[in-house]
């Protein structure tokens, strides 16, 4: 039989991908904007190749395009589309819930656990002031929007399938940013409907610690529902 290849630590090119996904996904690249591989590659302090490696498997994920023979751009999404990613995303969630109920360990438990102590002090701390300056909310909305994200990270690695995990990374890598930025409206317009929106985390970690997969599968479903509607109005608004 043919030997492989021995495998080694990530490369430039891995590293290189993992950070351009983020950074689409933070929304510090935007969605629409130009890039070059050296711009890229001065930005990351790295030669173009592996850039050029890394944007070819962004380019597979479809979170770059080109929309010319010279042109390379984040990829946009017109609201058809926005609203089927968000709809994938949601099933894929509440999938993930329901198989976590059945297959979490001890170690997912304590993981979700401290990521939802800390969400819920900084939550705290966030929706008991009454006036906050646009700096306050921003910074109060980037830390519960990390620990939250950190449960959800953790509750999703639960269901412990691979396959699963693939399709979830994909469906939420493109609009980190502008979740945030709605979610800082909306607290602005309409905070009880983000508190109650915010106490499904809890209902939804208890449902799955209980090994109640139904109940966890449903909760999920109404808080995806529930999270991806302000952005979809923002978009129609």
């Amino acid at each position: 039989m043919t030997s492989l290849p021995q495998l080694t630590a990530p490369t430039l090119a891995d590293q290189a991908y993992v950070a351009l996904r983020r950074a689409i996904r933070d929304g510090s690249l935007a969605h629409g904007q130009k890039i070059t591989e050296r711009g890229l590659a001065e930005m990351l302090n790295i030669s173009a190749t592996p850039v050029r490696e890394a944007m070819r498997r962004l380019e597979q994920d479809r979170l770059i395009e080109r929309p010319g023979p010279r042109t390379v751009t984040i990829a946009s999404f017109d609201d058809a589309e926005v609203a089927d990613i968000a709809t994938i995303e949601t099933t894929l969630r509440a999938l993930a819930a329901r198989m976590a109920a059945s297959r979490v360990t001890e170690v997912d438990r304590q993981r979700m656990a401290d990521a939802l102590d800390a969400a819920d002090a900084s939550a705290n701390a966030l929706l008991a002031r009454k006036k906050l300056s646009d700096r306050e909310l921003q910074a109060g909305v980037d830390r519960v929007w990390e620990h939250t994200r950190a449960f959800h990270a953790a509750l999703d690695e639960a269901c412990h399938s691979p396959m699963l995990l693939h399709m979830l990374r994909m469906a939420e890598a493109f609009d980190a940013g502008e979740r945030r930025e709605v979610l800082r409206d909306e607290l602005r317009s309409d905070r009880p409907a983000v508190e109650a929106r915010y106490r499904h985390h809890r209902d939804i970690f208890d449902a799955v610690v209980a090994g109640d997969g139904g109940r966890a599968e449903q909760l999920m479903l109404t808080h995806s529902h529930e999270s991806a509607l302000p952005r979809l109005r923002s978009r129609k608004g």
